[in-house]
C-alpha cells in the first residue's frame, strides 16, 4: 500500500511539473487565486460553500475544484480516480456559467470524450453537455456530469458519487438527494452562490447552522476580495445597486426585509477564537430563563480597555432549574470563576425569573439560590436603548469595536446573525434568548462615553478660590481651637 500511494504522489509531481506556462490551472493555483478562494480550498470540511457577491471569483472555486478531483491533482484532498455531478439551475446558465468555466480550466489533451445533450461536441461550449471522461493522473478515467434543477428531484436518485458541486442555490429537495448520492462513499458537497433569494434554507441549514455541524462550513466573498477588480469599477458597480442589493450582489450576504438588527456585526472582527483569559477581568454572567424554550447563559469578561469578551455559554432546552444551576456552577469550576463572600456564584437574570410557577412553589430565582446561584433580577430590559449599546460595544462611531465574541459560543452567533427586524419596528421574537441576556449584560456597564468636563469661566475660577480661601481659614481656626 505504501509502494502505491508513493506511485500516486510521483504521478501528481510529474503532473504538476510538466504543465506548461500557458496552462490556465496552473496559472490559477499561482497567479490568479485570491486568499479567500485558497481557504475555500484548503478547508477540509465534506459540505463547503462560498458565498459570494457577483464577480467576487466564487464560480471559479467551483470549476478549479471540479477539475482538481477529476484530474487527481487536488494540492488538498487525498486523491483518486472519481465521479461527480455539476448542478447548475437551468441548462442555458449550465451552459454559459459552470459549463464554460470547467472546460476553460480542463485541457482538451486531458479530455477522452465529451457526451453531448444537444450541440456538437467540437463546439461543446456552445452546447449543452451531458457529461465528459477526464483522463487522470494516475491513467484512469473520472467523470463530470451535469445536471440541472429544473429536471426535478427523479433525476438525482440512484448514482453514488465522489462531489456533487452546486452552482447557485438548488432547491431543498435535491440538495437532500444529492446528499444521499454522495453519502456510501464518504464524498464531498460544495456550494457556490449569490444569496438572492432572502432566507431560504441555505440560510437555516448552512449559515446558521456551521457552528452547530462538524461536516458544514462557509465563507463569504466580496469584491474587493478579488485583486482584479479596480477600484473604480467597484465605485462604478456599487453605485447602480440598492443598499439591499449591495448586500448581496457585492458582499454576498443574505438579506431580509427590514434586515438585521446587529448589521454591525462582523464575524472577521467581532469573532475571535479562545484564548486564556486572565481572571482579573472575569465580570459576570448573564442569563435568560427557559423551561421548554433554550436556557441561555454567558459568561463575560472585561479587559483593562473596557473591551468585553464572551467567553463561553450554556445553552440547553427543556431541563429543570436543577440540572442548568449544575452546568453553570460545572462550566463555573473549569473556568475558575469568582465567588462571593458567601461562596456562592453570581449573575444576571431576566426579571422574570421572579415569578413563581405552576411547576414548583419557588420562583426561578429562588431555586437558582437554592442550587448556589444568587441571581440578581434588577435589569434593565429596555429594548430599544439596549439594541443601540450593544450596537455601540459591536462597532462605535470610530468604527472601532469593543465586543468580542469567543467561535466556541456557537449559540451566540447563530442567533446574531438570525436576529431580524420586524414589521412592527421590532425585532422578531424569536430565537433570540442568548440576543435577550447580552442585552441585559450590555446595560449593566458603565457608559463608556462620560461627559468632558466643561472648561470653567473666570466667575467660576474667582468663586472656588473665594471657596477654597475660606475653607483654608475655618480649617486654621479649628487647629488653633484644638492647640494644635
Amino acid at each position: 500500500m505504501e509502494i502505491e500511494s508513493l506511485k500516486k504522489l510521483m504521478l501528481i509531481d510529474n503532473e504538476l511539473k510538466r504543465r506548461k506556462k500557458n496552462d490556465k490551472l496552473s496559472s490559477y493555483n499561482t497567479k490568479k487565486v485570491h486568499k479567500k478562494q485558497m481557504e475555500f480550498h484548503k478547508c477540509q470540511k465534506r459540505n463547503r460553500w462560498v458565498f459570494g457577491g457577483n464577480r467576487s471569483g466564487k464560480s471559479q472555486c467551483g470549476a478549479v475544484e471540479t477539475v482538481w478531483l477529476a484530474r487527481g491533482i487536488h494540492p488538498y484532498r487525498e486523491n483518486k480516480t472519481c465521479e461527480g455531478w455539476v448542478v447548475s439551475l437551468t441548462q442555458q446558465v449550465q451552459r454559459d456559467v459552470a459549463q464554460r468555466k470547467i472546460l476553460y480550466y480542463l485541457n482538451p489533451d486531458w479530455i477522452v470524450d465529451i457526451v453531448m445533450l444537444n450541440g456538437r461536441k467540437d463546439f461543446a461550449e456552445n452546447g449543452v453537455i451531458d457529461y465528459i471522461l477526464v483522463k487522470n493522473v494516475f491513467g484512469e478515467i473520472s467523470k463530470i456530469g451535469f445536471k440541472t434543477c429544473d429536471q426535478g428531484r427523479e433525476k438525482f436518485q440512484g448514482t453514488s458519487l465522489d462531489f456533487v458541486w452546486f452552482d447557485e442555490e438548488p432547491p431543498f429537495d435535491i440538495y437532500l438527494e444529492c446528499r444521499m448520492r454522495v453519502l456510501d462513499r464518504c464524498g464531498i458537497i460544495f456550494g457556490t452562490m449569490t444569496p438572492l433569494k432572502g432566507l431560504t434554507w441555505v440560510y437555516d441549514k448552512i449559515y446558521l447552522n456551521s457552528a452547530n455541524d462538524n461536516d458544514v462550513w462557509y465563507i463569504e466573498m466580496e469584491w474587493a476580495d478579488n485583486p482584479y477588480l479596480s477600484k473604480n469599477e467597484i465605485a462604478t458597480l456599487s453605485a447602480t445597486l440598492s443598499a439591499d442589493e449591495l448586500e448581496s450582489r457585492r458582499y454576498g450576504k443574505f438579506t431580509a426585509h427590514g434586515g438585521l438588527v446587529y448589521s454591525e456585526f462582523d464575524a472577521n472582527v467581532n469573532v475571535i477564537e479562545p484564548f486564556t483569559v486572565p481572571h482579573e477581568w472575569y465580570d459576570n454572567i448573564s442569563i435568560d430563563p427557559g423551561l421548554h424554550n433554550p436556557l441561555s447563559a454567558h459568561w463575560y469578561a472585561v479587559d483593562f480597555d473596557g473591551n468585553v469578551y464572551v467567553i463561553a455559554e450554556h445553552y440547553e432546552a427543556g431541563q429543570t432549574i436543577e440540572h442548568h444551576a449544575s452546568c453553570i456552577l460545572k462550566k463555573c469550576e473549569q473556568l475558575g470563576w469568582k465567588r462571593g463572600f458567601d461562596g456562592k456564584i453570581s449573575a444576571l437574570i431576566d426579571s422574570a425569573a421572579n415569578q413563581k410557577t405552576l411547576a414548583s412553589p419557588k420562583s426561578v430565582s429562588e431555586l437558582f439560590l437554592d442550587y448556589g446561584i444568587n441571581v440578581n433580577t434588577n435589569v434593565n430590559k429596555d429594548l430599544f436603548s439596549g439594541i443601540s449599546r450593544v450596537k455601540s460595544y459591536l462597532k462605535n462611531a470610530k468604527g472601532e469595536s469593543k465586543l468580542f465574541i469567543f467561535s466556541t459560543c456557537v449559540n451566540m452567533l447563530r442567533e446574531i446573525k438570525g436576529y431580524f427586524w420586524g414589521d412592527a419596528d421590532a425585532p422578531v421574537k424569536k430565537d433570540d434568548h442568548a440576543m435577550d441576556e447580552l442585552r441585559y449584560y450590555i446595560m449593566s456597564r458603565p457608559d463608556a462615553h462620560s461627559p468632558e468636563k466643561e472648561t470653567p469661566t473666570t466667575i467660576q475660577l474667582h468663586k472656588d478660590k473665594l471657596i477654597s480661601r475660606n475653607r483654608r481659614a475655618l480649617l486654621n481656626q479649628m487647629r488653633r481651637g484644638w492647640g494644635m
